[in-house]
């Protein structure tokens, strides 16, 4: 055999083991660089303060300790794993550490989605459906719990998705990520809607007169993946956030992520929402359980900019067999690989990217970090703190009791109502009746909010601070909590 045809035999194997490997490498790096864009939400900040709280107390909340407007209403951490690991990555190396941990959960979710798609697709195709995927992923790439919980997503729904396509027995192997998912993020409800197209198909593919067994055959699989997913401190109550939050209705828009996409100008995603149309328009046969787990993400990443990452990341794995079969997948020998080398020299790359992102000096955004104004505006006092929205995780974060924060959960709908309407001014008599109702005694706004006009124009209100990030604006006679 000539060196020609040896290389010939062993280059499409040592490409392809590599892809994966490669993906998460370049993510990884790109998100270090970017790390000032991962701490972009102010959530971040109360994040971080969450775990720390919960570091402290040994032991997690169950009323509200961080507000003054809702102290002590009853309010559970669902996210609480996520929490103590961010603060736990802040303690031993500060905002690099944050960054690094969030970059590489979202780099080794692609790494395992590349590899995945590799199953069923070319190099070519799966690199064109790993760049839709950051796409569409990456205004939400963010240190959150949200990401930390991306690897488990596509390796449980993989896992799912392989039964679909090979026939196989459900994958208990599984089961114990579910647990994992139910205590870093409150989505954990996802993970068990997943297990319904599985069933769904399987159906599709036998006689009537066989769906018995086949119902017989998942139903031991589904109980004990709920029961798996209510191994939390507050049992199942995590599975019901997502319907807590949308429970909070019309005031949901008031909030970035939640709001529905915006397609006023041109974006990532139209692009390649008409480009992914035109495609599957090129005479791809979709399985109809396929086409209609597509089209629910689909409708979820339209209703909420927030669930275009489970488009991204979930659609493709429900595509690529059909979409081998009908572009061409990998050849019978073309099949992806590792070895151990490959894998040493990939860890070796990731500890040198690691060690130069942690020499960073990474800080959250100045638009949500309020500093000057809480420390020269003298907010550490005794004064209670009308806050602007984007500022209560700093003022978690800095151990001041916030007006309003990021969780929605525990605010509701009639309560962030009420302040967005109050400080738009929509309702001029009830933004003063506020302010006295809550015995309201500095506010800390952004310089734009209208309710700042109005204060420079209160003979009981004072400017004693403004710079381009916030207003601080105290009573003469500041009331005392």
């Amino acid at each position: 055999m000539t060196d020609q045809v040896v290389h010939s035999a062993v280059q499409p194997f040592s490409a392809r083991a590599a892809l994966p490997w490669a993906v998460g490498l370049v993510v990884y790096a790109l998100l270090l660089v970017a790390g000032p864009r991962l701490l972009g939400d102010p959530d971040s900040y109360s994040h971080i303060a969450l775990g720390r709280w919960i570091i402290a107390h040994g032991t997690l909340p169950a009323s509200d300790p961080f507000s003054f407007s809702k102290h002590g209403a009853p309010w559970i951490t669902f996210e609480w794993l996520s929490e103590v690991i961010y603060a736990a990555a802040y303690a031993l190396a500060g905002w690099p550490g944050v960054v690094a941990i969030a970059a590489a959960a979202i780099a080794l979710a692609f790494g395992l989605f590349t590899h995945v798609l590799l199953r069923e697709l070319s190099p070519t195709l799966t690199l064109l459906m790993v760049i839709a995927a950051i796409v569409l992923l990456a205004p939400h790439m963010l240190a959150r719990p949200h990401v930390l919980v991306l690897p488990l997503m596509v390796a449980w729904a993989a896992a799912l998705v392989r039964c679909m396509d090979r026939g196989g027995p459900p994958p208990y192997w599984a089961l114990p990520l579910l647990i994992l998912w139910a205590n870093l993020h409150g989505s954990g409800v996802l993970a068990l809607g997943l297990i319904g197209p599985v069933v769904l198909e399987a159906l599709l593919r036998e006689e009537r007169s066989q769906w018995p067994r086949v119902l017989l055959h998942w139903l031991p699989f589904t109980a004990l993946a709920l029961a798996a997913s209510c191994l939390t401190p507050h049992g199942p109550e995590p599975l019901l956030m997502p319907l807590t939050t949308l429970g909070i209705g019309s005031a949901l828009a008031w909030i970035g992520e939640w709001r529905p996409q915006d397609f006023g100008d041109i974006g990532g995603f139209e692009i390649l929402l008409l480009g992914s149309i035109f495609a599957l328009s090129r005479g791809v046969t979709l399985p109809v359980v396929r086409v209609l787990v597509v089209m629910g993400l689909l409708h979820f990443a339209l209703a909420q900019i927030r669930n275009a990452d489970l488009l991204a990341m979930l659609a493709p794995l429900y595509l690529a067999a059909p979409l081998g079969r009908t572009f061409g997948g990998p050849a019978g020998s073309d099949v992806a690989g590792s070895s151990r080398g490959l894998t040493l020299a990939a860890l070796c790359v990731f500890v040198a990217i690691s060690a130069v992102g942690l020499a960073r000096d990474l800080r959250p955004a100045p638009s949500i970090t309020p500093e000057a104004a809480v420390d020269k505006g003298g907010l550490a006092g005794p004064a209670r703190v009308l806050n602007d929205y984007s500022f209560g995780g700093y003022l978690i974060f800095a151990g001041i009791p916030t007006f309003i924060d990021g969780r929605a959960e525990l605010y509701r709908g009639p309560f962030i109502e009420r302040y967005n309407r109050d400080l738009a001014l929509t309702d001029l008599g009830d933004f003063l009746k506020l302010l006295d109702e809550y015995n309201i005694g500095a506010t800390l706004l952004a310089p734009r909010t209208p309710a700042v006009a109005l204060l420079d124009r209160l003979p009981e209100w004072q400017r004693v601070h403004s710079d381009d990030v916030a207003v601080v604006h105290k009573r003469r006679d500041t009331p005392q909590r």
